[in-house]
């Protein structure tokens, strides 16, 4: 079950996404995809801070997410050449994440002119990786098949680095399966 969920405080915006499994617990395959994006996610945010381009958190997570799809035998070859040709767009269509502020999804410019705008503090942004392994894929084994899974945390560009706003939902595989059996 993949939940993304929006709301607003104080005329402020909220965007959260969290994947758990129905049954309260992860198959292996669902459990390897999980930690994936997870990792993919944690990398992403390390990238969230002053001075870097808005576009590191995806650059970072789209390393993570091909060596890792690589790895499981989702995608063949190295992860070098899958990176160059986009391989993994087959399995992550959409960006790391957008604007966020005033509106779930915020106004603001991703560029300025040919170049990827760079990250100020107190800016906001959600960093959302994800993995979709279509159904009716037939190129793929048939345990990775209708598995979607996306983890999309809410962060506050600081003077310093980041703070995760969303930080007390749970992610990591053991708080959710806890949570889903209690």
């Amino acid at each position: 079950m993949l939940v993304d969920a929006g709301g607003e405080y104080a005329g402020y915006a909220a965007d959260i996404t969290r994947t758990f499994p129905v049954n309260g617990l992860f198959s292996p395959a669902q459990r390897s995809l999980y930690e994936l994006v997870l990792k993919a996610q944690l990398a992403a945010i390390q990238q969230v801070r002053p001075g870097n381009s808005w576009n590191a958190p995806h650059e970072a997570a789209v390393e993570v997410l091909t060596r890792g799809l690589v790895k499981l035998g989702l995608l063949k070859g190295s992860a070098s050449r899958q990176l160059k040709r986009e391989g993994y767009k087959r399995f992550f269509m959409h960006r790391t994440g957008h604007w966020l502020g005033m509106d779930v999804h915020d106004v603001g410019a991703y560029k300025r002119g040919d170049s990827w705008r760079t990250l100020e503090s107190g800016m906001v942004l959600t960093v959302e990786p994800a993995l979709y392994i279509d159904a009716d894929d037939k190129k793929v084994d048939k345990r990775w098949r209708g598995i979607g899974i996306r983890i999309e945390d809410d962060v506050l560009v600081t003077a310093d680095g980041h703070r995760v706003l969303t930080d007390e939902v749970p992610k990591q595989v053991d708080e959710i399966e806890a949570l889903m059996a209690s």
